[in-house]
Formats: structure tokens, sequence, C-alpha cells
């Protein structure tokens, strides 16, 4: 799957004529609980050349590139510019992508550059925000009721133990889920309730619609009801425009050099 990958990411820069400066694992994966069935949730950054961005009509260019999901792999990507303006909201997924552990294409030190200007540009109030929406939805969606998607729980829970990760202070959100379990579950027998399903589900269980877990549920439902009643400050942090620009401008001419011809 490996080799794979990289040849569907080279196959991309070429049909597509771009240049792939980032790419990784974003889902199950690189969140420490997949299944042997697990798709691959590869996530990539690209650029194109630098006559695309000088157009008059720029803003509605497609700033996305997505593959049809086959046979495990599920592949997509961003636009640098694109990536850039949700660096400056402080985008989860985007800081996601930059802590991830499985990295497969790594050129021309965007992800460094962009990790270095995390503590200007994160903001725990919005991360804070994406994962209570992301928890309240799957958790209205699919864990209501007697019988739920079992394997669900754990696209609540990440986002849900998340959103206590930066409610201690702790920084940015780190990909292992293991690691929000062991340093956020307080109480004993709520964290062992959730290893529990963890291993269930690294041993390949199906975890398909089963009788909910009480412990867990009640678990999440009372932190969720929690986090709804507190109230948090909006960001009004306007966060400079000007160094993502600069660094926007250092990519593109490191990228596409005046003796290339701005064809791949």
């Amino acid at each position: 799957m490996q080799e794979r990958i990289q040849q569907v990411l080279t196959d991309i820069e070429q049909k597509a004529n771009v240049r792939i400066v980032y790419a990784c694992e974003s889902g199950s994966r690189a969140w420490g609980f997949p299944s042997a069935n697990s798709d691959y949730d590869v996530r990539f950054i690209y650029l194109r050349p630098k006559h695309w961005y000088l157009s008059i009509d720029v803003e509605h260019h497609r700033d996305v590139i997505e593959q049809p999901i086959s046979d495990q792999l599920d592949i997509n990507g961003w636009d640098l510019r694109k990536a850039l303006k949700l660096f400056r909201k402080s985008n989860p997924p985007l800081l996601e992508w930059l802590h991830s552990p499985i990295i497969y294409l790594d050129d021309y030190s965007v992800a460094d550059d962009l990790r270095k200007l995390l503590p200007v540009y994160y903001s725990p109030i919005a991360s804070f925000y994406h994962y209570l929406h992301m928890a309240k939805g799957n958790l209205r969606d699919y864990l209501q009721g007697d019988i739920v998607w079992v394997k669900k729980y754990f696209y609540v829970l990440r986002p849900l133990l998340a959103m206590k990760w930066i409610e201690e202070g702790r920084g940015i959100v780190p990909m292992a889920f293991d690691t929000l379990v062991q340093e956020v579950v307080g109480d004993e027998a709520v964290r062992q309730e959730i290893t529990n399903l963890l291993e269930r589900k690294k041993r390949g269980d199906e975890l398909a619609r089963e009788p909910r877990i009480p412990i867990i549920s009640d678990f999440i439902e009372r932190e969720i009801e929690q986090f709804k009643a507190e109230a948090v400050t909006p960001d009004q942090n306007r966060r400079s425009i000007e160094t993502l620009d600069e660094l926007f401008r250092q990519v593109l001419d490191k990228v596409w050099q005046p003796q290339s011809t701005d064809k791949i």
C-alpha cells in the first residue's frame, strides 16, 4: 500500500500539473485505532504553477483535488493557498495533518515552516468549537437509542477528549487516541471500558450495531452537556496575513524555479 500511495501521488502530480509538497495519513490509522479493513486516509497539500495564481478569476478556481475512494484508499488534497488561509484560522484538521505520525511525502520544508508558526496562529478556542461540533454531530447521528453504531464511539470520544485536552490548557491536541485516553480520562472505570473497546477494534471485531455501552455513553453525554453549558469568549485575534503571504511566495519560488517551464 505504501508503494501504491506513492504512485498515486505521482500520478496526481502529472495529471493535474501540480507539485505535492506534503502528504500524510489523517484517519484512524494516524489516530492509533485502525482495524484490519480501515481505509488509508491520505491527505496532501499541493501547489500549482505560478501563472495559475495570476488569473483575475483565481477566486473561482477549484482549490481541492479529490480522488474516488477505491480499494481502501481515500486520498484528496488542498491547494497551498487554501491551506494557508485555513492555517490562519487555526483549522484543526490541518493541524492534525501537520502532526500526523505517518508521513508519505514532505518537501520544501512547508510543514516544518508551518509548525514553527503554530505559537502565533494556534487558537484553542477555534479548535474547541470544531471538536464540539464534531462530537455533537456524531453523537446525534450514531449513538442515540438502546442499539447504536459501536465503532462510532471513537468518533465521539476523540473530539470529546480533545476538548478536555484543550480545556486543561495542554496546547495542540495530539494525534494518538491512546494518549488522550490516558491523560485526560480521570475515571478508571471509564478509561478501562474505552481501552477494552479499543482492543476489540484493533482485533478486527465488526463493532456494528450493538447495545449501547452505558458507562461510555453516560460519560459522553455528561461531558458534552458540561461543555455546552460553558461560556467561551469568542476568539477576536486577527492573526497576520503578511507572514503567510511571504511563506506562500517563498514556496512558490522554490517549487517553480525560473529555469523550469511551469509544466511537469
